[in-house]
């Protein structure tokens, strides 16, 4: 028995909205491949620390703790604010994401409708101070994971 045709245009819709959320992921982080990360800088280090406090630490945790039970979606859907400490997987991503994500919001980079609480932040913080707080965030992880983070930076880079 033939599957009906509107299985395969849903299928179609659903690889189109894939392939454009790739595309425009591709774009937004096109604009920051040569920014990185400074967590040994003392100066960026400290605004970001600040900054983290104002804009970040209540829903990610004045430790960088994130929310209980981070991997299970809440009654809405969404996902709770994740740790930004080695637990988490903030480390997982290159330092042009990370800027991204922070800049955009999640839900512009993954596309397809995807809902978030984590609010864009282009309006709010300009680079400098997205830079900042994420150099605070990193300057807070084990030197291994730091190590690790910047292997993973090198592999993007290429």
């Amino acid at each position: 028995m033939k599957p009906p045709r509107r299985v395969f245009i849903g299928i179609a819709v659903l690889a189109a909205v894939a392939v454009a959320g790739v595309l425009f992921q591709d774009r937004i982080l096109q604009g920051f491949g040569a920014t990185s990360l400074r967590p040994d800088d003392p100066r960026s280090v400290a605004l970001g620390a600040e900054i983290y406090r104002r804009e970040c630490a209540a829903c990610h945790g004045a430790n960088l703790e994130g929310q209980p039970n981070w991997r299970q979606r809440l009654a809405s859907g969404r996902l709770p604010a994740p740790p930004h400490d080695e637990t988490g997987h903030t480390w997982h991503h290159p330092d042009a994401q990370l800027i991204a994500l922070t800049k955009y919001g999640p839900a512009a980079l993954i596309g397809g409708g995807y809902e978030s609480d984590m609010p864009a932040y282009r309006d709010t913080l300009d680079d400098g101070e997205i830079v900042a707080v994420l150099s605070y965030i990193k300057s807070r992880w084990p030197e291994a994971i730091r190590r690790r983070h910047d292997q993973l930076n090198a592999q993007a880079a290429k």
